[in-house]
């Protein structure tokens, strides 16, 4: 039986401030299996992003043990990648050397001792260019691509030094809803090529569902795991399952446990009665 590849057990993390100290994230456990796709949701401020963040090692925890293969996190590696929402990606640079270009890419490339290396970086640069769609458009500048584009090139420019983890932290919520479906498709296209285990955090419930084997579903003050669900649909999938009852009744479910552990359904239940009250 496969062993986690990330083992999160008893994570706490604060804030401190001048006056108070914010307690982030309390006792969240969790282990996920190698080439898993986790989607991550909940309302602001339940520490998805923080959370996030300490896999990556650009933050770290409080307390408790996050082990990536039985070894503690102790900063960012190549074994991991993260995409952000906004694509960070260098104006000065075409698409194929923003794809060759990455912090993580650095470390591989100062150790090419060969022209056979060389050749094999070259070629995973164009596989992936191939992958995301973006042939015509190798030697164009940002500047010159749409939003999904570029996201496209980020993707691209993260999977290029091979991680074991890509983390990805809505990458794709400054999209129009069109663009999203499409993203959807190709981000599924290439979880199955690259056998990459995908940690997504979002505030789509819908597309938590539609990408994710299970979901994770936070509460915020403090932030934590309230639930976690699995997805009832097969590995092949199509957009038109967004509209299959099992699809529609897991989004109810999961969308009515945000608005009670987000505490925005005791408001409108209070503005409700105010409203009520003031008619009279």
């Amino acid at each position: 039986m496969d062993k986690p590849c990330i083992s999160i057990r008893q994570v706490g993390k604060q804030f401190g401030t001048r006056t108070q100290t914010i307690e982030a994230l309390r006792g969240v456990n969790l282990e996920v299996m190698p080439n898993e796709f986790i989607t991550f949701v909940g309302a602001s401020g339940c520490g998805k992003s923080t959370l996030l963040r300490i896999l990556a090692g650009l933050e770290t925890h409080t307390s408790g043990d996050i082990l990536l293969r039985d070894q503690p996190i102790d900063g960012p590696g190549v074994d991991r990648a993260m995409v952000f929402q906004h694509y960070s990606l260098y104006p000065w640079l075409t698409v194929m050397k923003n794809i060759q270009f990455s912090r993580s890419l650095k470390v591989t490339m100062d150790s090419i001792q060969t022209q056979g290396d060389v050749e094999r970086a070259s070629g995973r640069a164009d596989a992936l260019l191939n992958l995301m769609g973006l042939n015509a458009f190798a030697d164009a500048y940002p500047n010159q691509l749409s939003g999904g584009m570029q996201q496209r090139v980020a993707i691209a420019r993260a999977l290029m030094p091979r991680p074991d983890i890509l983390l990805m932290d809505e990458p794709f919520g400054a999209l129009d809803a069109q663009t999203r479906e499409v993203m959807h498709d190709l981000i599924r296209h290439v979880h199955r090529l690259e056998k990459t285990t995908i940690l997504f955090v979002t505030h789509d419930v819908e597309e938590a569902i539609y990408l994710g084997s299970r979901i994770v579903l936070m509460a915020p003050r403090p932030g934590r795991i309230e639930n976690i669900y699995d997805v009832p649909l097969p590995a092949e999938r199509n957009q038109d399952m967004k509209l299959e009852p099992a699809f529609i009744e897991l989004k109810r479910e999961i969308l009515s446990r945000i608005r009670e552990t987000s505490g925005v359904q005791t408001d409108l239940d209070q503005l409700s009665r105010l409203t009520q009250g003031a008619d009279k």
